[in-house]
């Protein structure tokens, strides 16, 4: 599907890509997702198009994105900005946030070994419980999440993505991640265009637009991640 309403990127754009929703498509479980033909090769062009300022910034731990991107990526924000690798190779950055509390991955496990489909992601500051495959036990997630939640807001939040939840330390989101991120070279001093698909990429768009830049969600520019791929792809014939 061609982009819907996506105009002509800024000379001095930076490019910062959520990844599922946005560069691929969804899949039954996290580890079930395919990197589609052609995406690999657009990002290798991309990238010096944009004088290495093209960036990853999504959910996904760092390693996740290495074994599905590689190298190709100059920067990754993971875990919703987390823990962020500003440039290949470089040691990965990790901000003070509140470590979850053992019992709460404990009953986050008998959560999901009592409602089947249900699959609990362990991360290492936060833990998603998915129900892609079991949508029906959706609210009842939420709403165990929720109590589990109450009385912690001020260290701790609720995250509600596509048919997932997730607990996370208040202090880091992708908004934080972008700003870090266009602190830096070879970011800074370009205009940040952030682009993402899902209530968790909002903080990003923001943070880009904030910057004097552009945040654009997938479903009302691009239509799906087919179109985000296929207008990247039409950038990166004309580099």
């Amino acid at each position: 599907m061609p982009p819907l309403n996506a105009p002509a990127l800024p000379a001095n754009a930076a490019l910062l890509l959520d990844l599922d929703g946005t560069l691929i498509d969804f899949a039954p479980t996290p580890d079930a997702v395919v990197v589609p033909d052609g995406l690999r090769a657009s990002l290798a062009r991309l990238r010096p198009r944009f004088g290495d300022a093209l960036a990853v910034v999504t959910g996904r731990p760092i390693e996740e994105i290495d074994a599905l991107l590689g190298a190709l990526p100059y920067a990754v924000a993971g875990e919703h900005g987390g823990v962020i690798r500003h440039a290949p190779g470089a040691a990965p950055e990790r901000p003070a946030l509140a470590e979850l509390p053992p019992e709460w991955l404990d009953a986050a496990e008998r959560i999901a070994a009592a409602r089947p489909g249900v699959l609990l992601e362990r991360k290492r500051r936060s833990f998603v419980l998915h129900y892609r495959r079991a949508p029906e036990h959706g609210t009842a997630l939420i709403a165990a999440m929720e109590a589990m939640l109450a009385g912690h807001e001020d260290r701790f939040s609720l995250m509600r993505g596509n048919m997932a939840g997730e607990m996370k330390p208040v202090g880091a989101d992708k908004g934080t991640a972008v700003q870090a991120l266009m602190a830096r070279a070879p970011f800074a001093g370009r205009l940040p265009v952030y682009i993402g698909d899902d209530v968790t990429d909002e903080d990003g768009m923001r943070a880009a637009r904030a910057l004097g830049g552009l945040g654009w969600r997938v479903q009302e520019v691009f239509g799906d991640p087919a179109g985000v791929r296929a207008w990247l792809a039409g950038i990166a014939a004309a580099a």
